[in-house]
């Protein structure tokens, strides 16, 4: 079932923002509008979020705006985000930042509709989603730490503690040629790390997740997410804002309980771990970049069955998002609507001595602050 049959996003936002406020003594600063996909009597539409509970579909707005304003430009609007994106700067991103404004106080609109009274839809189904492994020091010390203490290793504490151990110190990495080249004088140890998460994995931001028959061992991963906004090869790192769309988030599901073998050398299989149905839910909006300040301070966290399991900050990346764009970028052509999840902060059951794995009946949100939040039921498979 989905999240909106079940609960009130109006009212999860609500409760989101009281807490941010008692948090920080203040109201969170408003976005001007977001943007996501949306269902309604049986339609799909692009549509504008304003204060993250109130919906405009903007093709009829926009029909309304042309039909008040005689002189106005005659666009058509899409039925594909991934389309406004791409012509967001010359054509859409004018157009509807005038949409917002006008409608900022309209009620009785047709075309308006609260959060509660659509179904949310994934913003964009991406071409190519990419995840980042291990950009968070603490999460990857957390995963290092846990193993060593499974394995017997004397004096290796269990893993799952507050942020700020990053583990012992290792020597740098050398440059993947023609890939990565690092900077004179970087002394991170290792290289951007990429993986391919299929778009089939994708589902909206309040939809079910299920948990596959047989697989006890299932995490959760609360991701700060970037969106590319024009056709992307080979950017270079000081050049890769300019590819940058907005930002989002996506929940990474992952399936820790192996393959039953050690071919490959017993590494991970990334095919089973991360790419089961239903297993990257993204959304529920996209936030245009010039909304977005500082996205390297944004919070992010997980939290299940009202318990906060992850809690860190964009700001703990060992690499950011422009350099994982541009990373990504050197080995596949990125096209607008494309997806980059930024990596797992600590918090995870992989890094503790004592997981406590999903199971079925718990319910959990990833928010990440002026952005948005998702909630999920995590359901048997049939």
């Amino acid at each position: 079932m989905n999240m909106n049959r079940n609960c009130s996003v109006a009212s999860l936002t609500a409760l989101i923002l009281a807490a941010a406020t008692a948090a920080t003594g203040a109201e969170p600063k408003a976005t001007p509008f977001k943007l996501g996909t949306f269902q309604a009597q049986g339609r799909d539409y692009v549509g504008l979020v304003l204060r993250d509970t109130v919906i405009v579909d903007i093709a009829a707005a926009n029909a309304q705006y042309e039909r008040t304003h005689a002189s106005a430009a005659k666009l058509r609007i899409p039925a594909d985000l991934k389309e406004v994106i791409a012509r967001y700067d010359a054509e859409f991103g004018p157009r509807l930042r005038v949409l917002a404004a006008e409608n900022a106080a309209v009620q009785n609109a047709a075309y308006i509709r609260s959060i509660d009274a659509v179904k949310v839809l994934p913003p964009v189904r991406p071409a190519i989603m990419l995840n980042a492994g291990a950009n968070y020091p603490e999460h990857a010390a957390g995963i290092v730490q846990e193993n060593a203490r499974a394995a017997g290793a004397a004096g290796a504490p269990g893993a799952g503690g507050p942020p700020g151990a990053a583990g012992p110190p290792r020597a740098a990495s050398q440059s993947a040629p023609g890939i990565w080249e690092r900077p004179a004088g970087d002394a991170r140890p290792d290289n951007p790390y990429l993986f391919i998460k299929s778009p089939t994995t994708v589902i909206g931001a309040y939809d079910d997740v299920i948990l596959p028959r047989g697989r006890e061992q299932i995490d959760w991963e609360c991701e700060f997410s970037v969106v590319v906004g024009k056709p992307a090869k080979n950017v270079p790192v000081a050049s890769a804002a300019d590819y940058v769309f907005g930002y989002s988030i996506q929940v990474d599901v992952s399936d820790r309980g192996g393959r039953g073998d050690r071919k490959m050398g017993g590494g991970p299989d990334w095919l089973i771990q991360k790419n089961h149905d239903t297993f990257g839910p993204i959304g529920p909006f996209i936030v245009p970049k010039e909304f977005v300040p500082a996205p390297m301070n944004v919070r992010h966290y997980f939290v299940l069955n009202g318990e906060i399991k992850q809690d860190s900050n964009t700001s703990r990346m060992e690499y950011n998002l422009w350099e994982m764009l541009s990373y990504g970028s050197s080995i596949l052509s990125l096209k607008p609507g494309d997806m980059i999840a930024l990596g797992s902060p600590a918090g995870t059951n992989i890094e503790r001595a004592n997981p406590r794995w999903i199971k079925a009946g718990d319910v959990g949100a990833c928010i990440a602050e002026g952005i948005g939040e998702q909630k999920h039921r995590f359901v048997a498979q049939p």
